[in-house]
C-alpha cells in the first residue's frame, strides 16, 4: 500500500516540475493521499468493541431482588437476613430462563411474605457469580432453610410444581398432635417417616435439628417430596405406633414390619437417617418425570421388568385430595397386598387353550410344600400338556359356571412323594372390561390356583408389574407416541394407561369402556397381562386403513393395502391363501412391479378364495427368478391349496380346465407382450442412435462456442488496450495543445513587445536625429 503511494506521489513531483502551475492542487492531492494512508493502516488493526453492560432481568414491579451484575457478596448478606430464600441463576440469552422467569415471578408474587426470592445473573464476564460458578445449564434454582442449603430444585420450571416445592421446603415436617391426624397420615400410600421428640424439658430437644435435616436432605433427592416427614411430641400419640423412647425416627411400611432407625448401629446424622429411610422405604407407585432431555431415566426404569405406566392430570398444589390419584394408589396398594401364607406356600400355575374351544383354558396348578428342596424356579418348569386330558371330563363348562369350585377340576399326584400335587381345572374366559381380549374370571376361594381376587396379585403371577405415574400435561408428547392419540374414550386429558414390556418389545394399551369405572378397567387390564396365557392384544403403531392409496381405482379394487390393524386378520386367515407382496414407499422397482401384480389379480379374479388352510407351508417366491406374470402364476399354482384332492375329482378336473384356458390365454397375451416388446426395444434403439448423434453434435458445437468466448474475450481485451492507448495518446494531445496555445500566447506578446520596442528605437532615433541638428545649428550660429 505504501509503496503504490510513494508511486503516486513521485508521478505528481514530476508533473509539477514539468508545469509549476499545477503545484497548488498537487499539495491538496498530497496531504488526502497522507490522510487516506494514515486510516488504511489505522483500520489494518483488530477492534473489539467491549460488551454493553447487563441490564434487569426482571420487572422492577416483580418481588424480586435482581442481582443483574452478578453479585455474590451482596446475595450471600441477604440470604443470611432471612429464613427461607430461593435463588434464580440464570443467563440473559437463555430461552429456558426467559420461560423460567414468568413461572418464578407468579410463584414471588403470591410467597413473597414468606420467602425472600433473589435472581442473580451468572453469565456477565465480569461478575463475580460467572468467575466462582461453572453451571452445566440454565437456569439452576437454590433453596435455604436457614443455614441449611443449597437445595437444588430439579423439577419441571412450571409455576406450580415449584410453589409446590417452596412450601415443602418452607414445612418439611408435619405436626401430628393425636391419633386421628397420626392414622391419616399413615394411610398415605407414600412412605411415611415419624419421629418423637419430647419438647416438655426443652424448647428444643437433641435430635431434633438433625431430623428436620434429614427431612430437608430427602428434598434434595425427590423434588417432589413423597417420602413425608412428620414430627409427634406427645408420648400417648407415639405409643400407637408402639414408639416409647425419646427421639426415636420411625419408618412405616405396609408390606412388611415398621422398622425404627438403629441408632447403635448408625451415627444419628441426617445424611445416615435419608440414606437409611430411601434403602428401606416401600414404594407401590413411583413417580416419573423426564427431563425432556437427553436421558436414561425411562430406560433405567423399564429395564427392570414390566412397567404399568399411567398419565394423569396432577395438580400440585390440589387443596383436596386428588381422587384419581387415589383411585390408582388403591389399586396399586391391593395388587402389592400379598398374604403371607401364599408366599411360604409355593403355587405356580400354567394354562394354556383348549383346542376345541376358543372360550375355556385348562389351567394347571403345582403346589408345593414349604420343606420341598426344589426352588421357586424349578416348580414352574413342568409342562401343563401333557395333563390336557384330565381337564374338563364332562366337557367345556358355561362361563356362568365356571365359578363353581367343582366345576370341571381333578386332584392327581405329580409323584410318589407328600411334596407335589398337580390340579388340573377347567374354567372359562369372558370379554375383558377395557375390550382388548378375553378375561379371567375370578377364582373361588376353593379353586385350585389358590384365589383369583385382584388382591395379592403380584405374588401370584411370574410377570410382576411395576407401578409408574407421570404428569399427563407434562409428558403429553410421550404418551401420543406410546399410544394415547389412539385412545379415544377417554379423552388424553384424562387417565391414560399403558404397560411396557421392554425384554419382549411389547406394550398394550388400556382402552377403557364407558360403563366401566376405572378401577375396574385397571384390575381387568393388569389380571389379563397377568396370566400365563395372552389376554392382551398387542398395540401396533402403524397407518390406518386408507382407501385412497394405490394406482387408482383398479388396484384398490383388486389389491388390499395392509396395515398394523388388518395384518393378522388378512394373511392369517386359515380359509385362504394369500400372496404378500412387501413394500416401501421409496422403492422404484417396487412401483414398476404394479402392473404386473394388477394383472395377476385380474386373471385370478374370483378363483383367490382358497378352502384349504395351508398357512404352515408358507412358501417364499425364489429370489434368483425374476418377478414376471409368467413366473408367479407358476409360483402360486405350485404352492396355493387350490390343488384337487382325490375326494374331489370331478371339480379338480372343472378347475383344472379353468385353470388350462386362462393359462392359454395367459400366454397369448404374453407372446403379444413379447412381440411389442421387441418393436419397442427397436424403437429406442433408434431412439438411443439418434440421441447419441445429438450428443456428438451438441459437443461439438459447444467446443465452437468455447472457441468463439475465447476469441470475444481476446477482442474485447484488445479493444481495452486500445482504448486505453487512445485515451493516454489523447492525454498527450491535450497537453500539446495546451502548451502550443500556452506558446502561442506569448509568441503574441512578443510581437506586441517587439513593435512597441520598434516605435520607442523610431522615436527616439528621431529625437536623437532632431537633437543633433539643433546642436548642429547652434554651433553654426555661434561661429
Amino acid at each position: 500500500m505504501l509503496r503504490r503511494v510513494r508511486q503516486s506521489l513521485r508521478q505528481v513531483l514530476l508533473l509539477m516540475a514539468r508545469r509549476p502551475a499545477l503545484l497548488c492542487g498537487a499539495l491538496g492531492v498530497g496531504v488526502l493521499l497522507l490522510l487516506a494512508v494514515r486510516f488504511t493502516c489505522s483500520r489494518a488493526k483488530d477492534v473489539v468493541a467491549a460488551a454493553r453492560p447487563p441490564v434487569r432481568f426482571f420487572s422492577a414491579e416483580a418481588p424480586v431482588v435482581d442481582l443483574y451484575l452478578g453479585q455474590l457478596d451482596q446475595m450471600e448478606r441477604l440470604r443470611s437476613l432471612a429464613e427461607v430464600s430461593l435463588i434464580f441463576f440464570y443467563a440473559p440469552w437463555c430461552a429456558h430462563s426467559m420461560a423460567a422467569r414468568q413461572e418464578v415471578q407468579q410463584v414471588a408474587r403470591k410467597l413473597a411474605k414468606q420467602v425472600q426470592f433473589l435472581a442473580v445473573n451468572c453469565w456477565w464476564s465480569h461478575g463475580k457469580c460467572r468467575k466462582q460458578n461453572r453451571f452445566y445449564q440454565y437456569p439452576v434454582i437454590h433453596l435455604f432453610y436457614r443455614r441449611f442449603g443449597p437445595i437444588e430444585y430439579k423439577g419441571p420450571l412450571v409455576a406450580p410444581y415449584v410453589e409446590s416445592f417452596v412450601l415443602r421446603v418452607i414445612t418439611p415436617l408435619t405436626y401430628l398432635p393425636s391419633r386421628a391426624s397420626l392414622e391419616e397420615f399413615l394411610s398415605c400410600h407414600e412412605p411415611r417417616v415419624v419421629g418423637f421428640f419430647q419438647f416438655d424439658s426443652s424448647p428444643q430437644p437433641p435430635g431434633y435439628v438433625t431430623y428436620l435435616s434429614s427431612a430437608l436432605q430427602a428434598l434434595r433427592r425427590d423434588f417432589r417430596g413423597v417420602v413425608r416427614f412428620g414430627v409427634v411430641t406427645n408420648r400417648k400419640v407415639a405409643e400407637a405406633i408402639s414408639v416409647r423412647e425419646d427421639e426415636t425416627v420411625y419408618l412405616y411400611r405396609r408390606f412388611n414390619s415398621s422398622l425404627i432407625f438403629p441408632r447403635r448401629e448408625f451415627n444419628f446424622t441426617s445424611d445416615a437417617i435419608c440414606s437409611w429411610v430411601f434403602e428401606h422405604r416401600e414404594t407401590v407407585l413411583q413417580w416419573l418425570q423426564p427431563p425432556g432431555t437427553k436421558s436414561r431415566l425411562l430406560e433405567r426404569e423399564l429395564t427392570k421388568g414390566p412397567a404399568l405406566l399411567l398419565f394423569l392430570p396432577h395438580n400440585p398444589l390440589g387443596s383436596e385430595p386428588d381422587l384419581v390419584l387415589q383411585q390408582v394408589a388403591d389399586v396399586a396398594v391391593r395388587y402389592h397386598s400379598c398374604d403371607i401364607s401364599s408366599r411360604v406356600k409355593g403355587h405356580c400355575c400354567r394354562s394354556l387353550l383348549l383346542p376345541e374351544s376358543s372360550t375355556s383354558v385348562c389351567e394347571v396348578c403345582l403346589s408345593v410344600s414349604p420343606w420341598s428342596a426344589a426352588g421357586p424356579s424349578a416348580r414352574c418348569t413342568f409342562s401343563p400338556a401333557p395333563h390336557l386330558g384330565r381337564c374338563c371330563p364332562r366337557g367345556p363348562p358355561a362361563a356362568s359356571a365356571a365359578t363353581s369350585p367343582s366345576a370341571g377340576c381333578s386332584g392327581f399326584l405329580s409323584s410318589y412323594g407328600p411334596f407335589g400335587r398337580h390340579s388340573a381345572c377347567c374354567r372359562a374366559v369372558a370379554p375383558a372390561l377395557d375390550g382388548s381380549r378375553p378375561r379371567e374370571e375370578p377364582h373361588s376361594p376353593a379353586a385350585p390356583s389358590g384365589g383369583g381376587g385382584f388382591t395379592g396379585l403380584r405374588c401370584r403371577t411370574n410377570r410382576t408389574l411395576r407401578f409408574y405415574a407421570l404428569d399427563v400435561a407434562l409428558n403429553r408428547p410421550l404418551a401420543v407416541r406410546l399410544g394415547a392419540a389412539a385412545d379415544r374414550s377417554p379423552p388424553l386429558d384424562g387417565p391414560f394407561a399403558t404397560i411396557v414390556d421392554l425384554k419382549d418389545e411389547v406394550h398394550y394399551v388400556l382402552r377403557r369402556r364407558p360403563a366401566a369405572t376405572l378401577t375396574e378397567s385397571l384390575e381387568a387390564f393388569i389380571r389379563n397381562f397377568s396370566a400365563p396365557y395372552s389376554l392382551l392384544q398387542r398395540h401396533l403403531v402403524g397407518e390406518e386403513e386408507d382407501g385412497s392409496a394405490g394406482d387408482g381405482e383398479t388396484r384398490r379394487r383388486l389389491l388390499t393395502e395392509l396395515t398394523t390393524s388388518s395384518f393378522l386378520p388378512a394373511v392369517m386367515d386359515l380359509q385362504k391363501d394369500v400372496l404378500l407382496f412387501y413394500y416401501t414407499q421409496w422403492c422404484g422397482f417396487c412401483s414398476v412391479l404394479n402392473h404386473v401384480l394388477i394383472q395377476l389379480a385380474r386373471l385370478l379374479q374370483g378363483n383367490g378364495t382358497i378352502t384349504v388352510a395351508r398357512k404352515p407351508e408358507s412358501v417364499k417366491f425364489p429370489d434368483d427368478l425374476p418377478i414376471t406374470l409368467p413366473n408367479l402364476l407358476h409360483f402360486i399354482l405350485q404352492h396355493s391349496g387350490s390343488v384337487p384332492h382325490a375326494d374331489e375329482p370331478a371339480a379338480g378336473r372343472a378347475a383344472g380346465a379353468v385353470l388350462r384356458a386362462e393359462f392359454a390365454a395367459l400366454r397369448r397375451e404374453v407372446q403379444a407382450l413379447s412381440h411389442a416388446r421387441q418393436r419397442l426395444s427397436r424403437q429406442l434403439a433408434q431412439l438411443w442412435r439418434d440421441n447419441r448423434r445429438l450428443t456428438f453434435d451438441a459437443l461439438s458445437l459447444e467446443a465452437q462456442n468455447a472457441e468463439l468466448r475465447r476469441e470475444r474475450r481476446s477482442l474485447e481485451e484488445q479493444h481495452r488496450e486500445k482504448s486505453r492507448q487512445l485515451g493516454e495518446a489523447v492525454g498527450r494531445l491535450q497537453e500539446l495543445a495546451d502548451t502550443s496555445e500556452s506558446l502561442l500566447n506569448e509568441n503574441a506578446l512578443l510581437r506586441v513587445l517587439l513593435v512597441a520596442l520598434k516605435e520607442r528605437t523610431e522615436v527616439k532615433g528621431q529625437a536623437e536625429a532632431d537633437r543633433k541638428g539643433a546642436e548642429r545649428k547652434r554651433s553654426h550660429v555661434a561661429s
